[in-house]
């Protein structure tokens, strides 16, 4: 069988494949995850909107996809780049296949090419513009299509809620006001299960409004692209601190680190997967997280933040966490909800709960 697909990078490297899922060109930043299942939950997550994700693990698509497993209702990945493709799932849970689901959604995919070099080349030369296109594209047209394209950077307010929601939870004890940049389903699902009410919100939603609703906490979510580019969030937190106890995760950590005042840079090729180890300074022990962002909160700025850094990736000596104890306010750039997943870091969101039951204490 002839190929029919490839991808271009923009400093003119080709892969050539074939097709699955829609059979759309895109142009997008090419990223690998090093996971070795939940491609559902990949293919679903906010974070990755606009993004091909190369997957290192070879084989793809094996178990379906489960009604239950999505972490959105509507997927906006930009594409979905793998070694092989299994269109022939076998799982009782399985209500669809992966390329069906993505030519629903209109993400395309490509498979049967060399992931292993290519996802070399990621590492080595970092994220960078791809095109998937027809075979037929020659790479003059490619290259040309790649520089006149410029990627969006309004992806947070493309898959945030448009308006308020509510997420009750069976035995309601809290109030949580979720400000939602991209917020993955079982982020609600980890709070609703520690009996808390979730009212997720827009991403700009103003900080006068948050207050109006009485909140016992303040979420914010991850979700996708630089942190700079949502200064109507990083206002918002900025005249929350010290009123509410604050929890950020991923995209939300480095909102409230610019907050507070410290700078965030973009990572060479980010950190995307379920394996990275990181440390815990508080009690030095190690978890295995599940990562998801291309940027990170830069360490010399935080001086004189009042923030302190809790946790530290081993991989690259990243932060991974912050605190500031006097505000009750604390963040994490790894995922705790992440599922599937490791569980070693449930416990952030206990510690949430915990601050919360503090400040009843006191009030």
């Amino acid at each position: 069988m002839d190929f029919d697909k490839k991808i271009i990078l923009e400093d003119g490297q080709e892969y050539y494949g074939y097709s699955f899922g829609s059979t759309e060109n895109a142009v997008c930043e090419i990223v690998f995850n090093t996971s070795m299942v939940g491609y559902q939950e990949i293919l679903s997550d906010p974070s990755y909107t606009d993004q091909a994700v190369v997957m290192t693990y070879p084989l793809i698509g094996n178990y379906g996809m489960a009604q239950e497993d999505y972490e959105t209702d509507t997927p906006t990945i930009g594409a979905l780049i793998v070694r092989e493709y299994n269109d022939e799932p076998s799982n009782f849970r399985s209500k669809k296949t992966l390329a069906h689901v993505m030519k629903t959604y209109n993400i395309p995919g490509v498979y049967g090419i060399d992931t292993r070099k290519l996802n070399r080349s990621i590492r080595d030369f970092g994220s960078r513009k791809a095109l998937i296109t027809d075979a037929s594209t020659s790479l003059e047209e490619g290259l040309q299509l790649l520089k006149n394209t410029v990627l969006p950077r309004d992806a947070v307010s493309r898959v945030s809620c448009s308006q308020m929601r509510v997420f009750p939870a069976k035995e309601e004890k809290y109030h949580i006001a979720a400000i939602d940049c991209g917020m993955k389903r079982n982020i609600i699902r980890s709070l609703n299960a520690r009996g808390c009410k979730v009212t997720a919100l827009p991403w700009n939603t103003p900080a006068e409004s948050i207050e109006s609703l009485h909140p016992d906490g303040i979420f914010i979510s991850n979700g996708p692209g630089d942190p700079a580019d949502v200064p109507e969030t990083i206002n918002t937190i900025k005249s929350l601190i010290g009123k509410y106890p604050i929890f950020g995760i991923c995209l939300g950590h480095q909102i409230i680190s610019l907050a507070y005042g410290a700078k965030t840079y973009k990572l060479k090729f980010g950190h995307r997967g379920g394996n990275h180890p990181v440390r815990n300074l508080m009690t030095n022990k190690i978890e295995i997280t599940s990562q998801n962002h291309s940027y990170a909160v830069d360490r010399d700025s935080l001086a004189g933040t009042g923030l302190t850094v809790t946790h530290v990736n081993l991989l690259d000596q990243t932060i991974e966490g912050v605190k500031c104890d006097k505000d009750k306010v604390f963040s994490v750039q790894y995922h705790p909800e992440s599922a599937p997943g490791p569980q070693d870091s449930a416990y952030l969101f206990d510690a949430f709960i915990q601050q919360i039951e503090e400040g009843h204490r006191h009030a």
